[in-house]
């Protein structure tokens, strides 16, 4: 089937940014960080590292079950439905968004994550208060925050995501959304790679998420913590507003990163399985 002119534009639009991924040339810091990183890692046994890894997976995967689980998700999915109905009354479950435009679809997506944008920017700016528990829990809050705006563009775009594939699927656009740009190409490409085998209702790949290439967005959370805590006594009139900057704008920097690649990704495989579908 063919794309309509405005689906071409997305579809450039989506090739600029990918361009974008694959012209990215990490500096000497970056490069430097690999390095250092690697090294602390390395000096850990190997089991050791095996299960950190498994941990945090398991970490991922009940967080995200939580979510998708959650009254607040059911009644996310329901607004997207009835903001779809807005665009045609015969739609009654997620995979009949998919019979919407990809203007209509694109702005009941974009409702959703300029909505959570602004979620995590306040959540960043209360953890930024430097108490304890705020930032105790800083890095479970962004974590959900950005688990689920994932969860809901994949439901914007027609995707159901209580089913393994899908769950795994959109696991694995939080892996690469949260990866270091310079590393996101090859999470890109094999996200690509798994486009029209969504019919599938096990996710039959690679089941593995994190590794020691995912650990510098954690490492950037502690390091985020440290600045407010230094900061957290410099106050403007009983505020500390830089310490609160730093935590609203290190959140907010994240979620657009996040919502960025996550979008890019479901626009992607939307245009691509409906170029790819047969007349019946």
């Amino acid at each position: 089937m063919a794309l309509t002119s405005r689906e071409k534009q997305v579809m450039a639009r989506i090739k600029e940014w990918e361009e974008s991924l694959y012209s990215y040339s990490p500096n000497d810091l970056e490069v430097t960080y690999d390095k250092y990183v690697e090294r602390v890692f390395s000096l850990l046994p190997q089991e050791t590292q095996k299960q950190f890894y498994i941990a945090l997976d398991s970490w991922l995967f009940h967080l995200h079950a939580l979510i998708q689980g959650s009254q607040l998700q059911y009644d996310a999915k329901e607004r997207i439905l009835s903001a779809g109905r807005v665009f045609d009354q015969n739609i009654m479950q997620i995979e009949d968004l998919k019979q919407l435009s990809i203007d209509q679809l694109q702005y009941i997506a974009e409702q959703q994550i300029s909505r959570h944008r602004l979620y995590s920017f306040a959540q960043g700016g209360m953890s930024g208060t430097g108490g304890a528990l705020l930032l105790g829990v800083d890095l479970p809050a962004v974590t959900v925050i950005n688990l689920r705006v994932i969860q809901l563009i994949a439901m914007t775009y027609g995707y159901e995501v209580n089913t393994p594939f899908e769950m795994m699927n959109s696991l694995k656009v939080f892996h690469s959304a949260t990866l270091p740009v310079r590393m996101q190409v090859y999470s890109w490409e094999e996200l690509k790679q798994d486009i029209g085998k969504h019919r599938e209702y096990f996710y039959e790949g690679k089941e593995e998420l994190t590794d020691i290439t995912w650990m510098e967005q954690p490492l950037k959370q502690i390091f985020k913590s440290i600045a407010i805590l230094f900061f957290k006594n410099k106050t403007l009139q009983g505020i500390p507003l830089i310490s609160m900057a730093i935590g609203a704008g290190t959140n907010y920097q994240l979620t657009r990163k996040v919502t960025d690649f996550a979008h890019s990704y479901y626009q992607l495989r939307y245009l691509a399985e409906k170029e790819n579908k047969q007349d019946e």
